[in-house]
């Protein structure tokens, strides 16, 4: 058989190697070597059998021919990779770890090692950027085994610690800066870095109809455009007594929110469709006057009339008391334009009650009012045992001129005109 060709080496080393003859697989190997001194498969043998000697060098030696001869076979390489770290040579290890990655970047073996390999040296910031890598490239792998669901569990510990280390810094480097800014810049601000560290998401507006382009997507817009709520909040005890009224009265008049029509598939609505977990007392709806039902609140009907409300016939404003019952969720949804702002007056609230909008979670206040872009992804919960109470208005989007008011306006009017459909 030493007169044999390579394939014919080949196959009986690897015969020889099923059968634990070692040593006639050597011989083999060595034949093959006799005819091609850099066989990537041969040497690749031989440095497998020289790590099972715990002799890294000559492992490296062989591996390195291997390498050279192939270059683009992945497995040498991480062979390679693992012959350096076993000699402590982090810089040859790093350097076949990317020649891995160079021709793979998804390679999560690689990764892995490169992730190891950067935290043992104390390189904080390449082994958190690795680790992220793995992490989120083994969310899908299913049935993963324990030592792997270790691996990946102890990696996302490490990023998440680094990311605390991170945000620490940055807060304590901040600081002066955020005591002397105003309320909008500290927010946008925080909110800035907490997308920068990965801590929320940054919400776009998504609108199921007219979308006005190119103003800002503000989850909850500054109070500065809006001089007219400490107004609002003054009147506070006007508009609850009303309310109060109305809800002790034995036919309070309140509507679901929400009312599909029959034969709806079934959708996120459907748990509060025709229910009053979600109801509401509306003083305006689509942009008409309930004149019933403003007559049993006149004090804050009034008081409404007197606001910028956001007038598109047929439309807007919608204007209500918004009662959500204890228990009760109203879950994540968008609104239909972003001309339109929504205030929220906060009339009756128990604790256990939170309305997020994008990315920011805030609690309503009785007598505080805020204003939102409900184009952004909103939600709201009462997780109490008693009702919570709001009023509603819509008003303009502060980012519009009044010419952009009166042309939206005009827009609406001729859509109905000619096509005969609400956009």
């Amino acid at each position: 058989m030493d007169g044999g060709t390579i394939q014919q080496h080949l196959t009986e080393a690897d015969r020889a190697l099923k059968a634990g003859a070692n040593d006639v697989a050597r011989h083999h190997l060595d034949a093959v070597l006799a005819f091609d001194s850099s066989h990537p498969g041969a040497r690749n043998w031989l440095g497998l059998e020289a790590l099972e000697r715990n002799d890294p060098r000559a492992a490296i030696e062989h591996f390195t021919i291997a390498c050279e001869r192939d270059p683009k076979g992945q497995p040498l390489w991480m062979n390679l990779a693992r012959a350096y770290r076993e000699l402590g040579d982090a810089a040859g290890e790093r350097n076949a770890l990317e020649q891995v990655l160079a021709l793979d970047r998804r390679d999560l073996l690689a990764l892995i090692r490169l992730a190891e390999l950067h935290e043992r040296l104390g390189e904080a910031t390449l082994a958190a950027k690795h680790w992220s890598a793995v992490v989120a490239l083994s969310a899908n792998i299913p049935n993963r085994s324990a030592e792997f669901a270790k691996l990946i569990e102890r990696g996302t510990a490490y990023v998440q610690d680094q990311q605390r280390k991170l945000a620490d810094a940055i807060a304590a480097d901040m600081a002066d800066e955020l005591v002397v800014a105003g309320t909008r810049d500290r927010r946008r601000m925080a909110a800035a870095a907490d997308h920068w560290l990965g801590k929320r998401p940054i919400y776009a507006n998504h609108c199921e109809g007219l979308h006005y382009p190119f103003l800002p997507a503000d989850e909850f817009f500054d109070r500065e455009h809006f001089p007219w709520l400490e107004q609002l909040e003054a009147a506070t005890p006007a508009i609850l007594a009303e309310l109060l009224a109305i809800l002790a009265d034995g036919e309070p008049g309140l509507e679901p929110y929400i009312a599909m029509e029959d034969g709806v598939p079934q959708s996120q609505w459907s748990a509060l469709d025709k229910s009053l977990d979600w109801g509401a007392f509306h003083l305006w709806k689509e942009g008409d006057r309930i004149g019933a039902n403003c007559a049993r609140a006149p004090q804050t009907a009034e008081f409404v009339e007197s606001l910028p409300l956001c007038r598109i016939p047929g439309r807007a404003p919608a204007v209500f008391f918004s009662i959500l019952k204890a228990g009760s969720h109203i879950p994540p949804h968008t609104g239909v334009t972003n001309v339109r702002s929504i205030v929220h007056l906060g009339l009756i609230v128990p604790d256990g009650c939170g309305f997020r909008v994008g990315g920011e979670t805030r609690e309503w206040r009785e007598g505080e009012a805020f204003v939102f872009d409900d184009t952004i992804e909103h939600e709201a919960w009462n997780r109490s045992d008693k009702d919570r109470a709001v009023l509603i208005i819509d008003t303009w989007n502060p980012h519009l001129s009044e010419h952009e008011r009166e042309m939206v306006c005009r827009f609406y009017e001729t859509a109905d005109r000619q096509r005969g459909m609400v956009l």
